[in-house]
């Protein structure tokens, strides 16, 4: 009894926290990609490009803010060939995250000990008919 309960801590400790690992992970990576969705599709629907970057990256804080996740300042980037917001127009839209591991402390400074990378890409054309109105 002794050496089963033993053992049991010995492998499922480890093998629990791989498990909270890559679901946090997994919820970073579809909030990640599910915001540069978001942000292409409020970006080319946008009025004039006065506002298209603000609603994209107010279109992404909400999208990671339903994984319960935050958009920092500056990773969200809007890419366009050419002039943006012309028909045909392809919008690039890219966010790169960081991802914390769970139940690491963090070092001297408040940096994360260990951290996954997880970048999304997302391209949207502007719709051909947007001219017509």
């Amino acid at each position: 009894m002794v050496e089963f309960t033993f053992l049991a801590v010995l492998l499922l400790v480890p093998l629990a926290y791989v498990v909270v690992a890559a679901f946090t992970v997994q919820k970073a990576a579809f909030a990640v990609t599910a915001a540069t969705r978001e942000a292409g599709r409020a970006f080319v629907t946008a009025e004039s490009a006065d506002v298209a970057a603000g609603r994209a990256h107010a279109a992404a804080g909400l999208a990671m803010g339903d994984q319960g996740l935050s958009l920092a300042d500056g990773t969200l980037r809007i890419r366009c060939d050419g002039e943006c917001l012309v028909p045909g127009t392809a919008v690039r839209i890219e966010l790169d995250y960081a991802v914390t591991l769970p139940l690491l402390p963090r070092a001297l400074g408040g940096r994360p000990l260990a951290a996954i990378r997880v970048h999304g890409t997302h391209s949207e054309v502007v719709d051909f008919w947007r001219a017509v109105r």
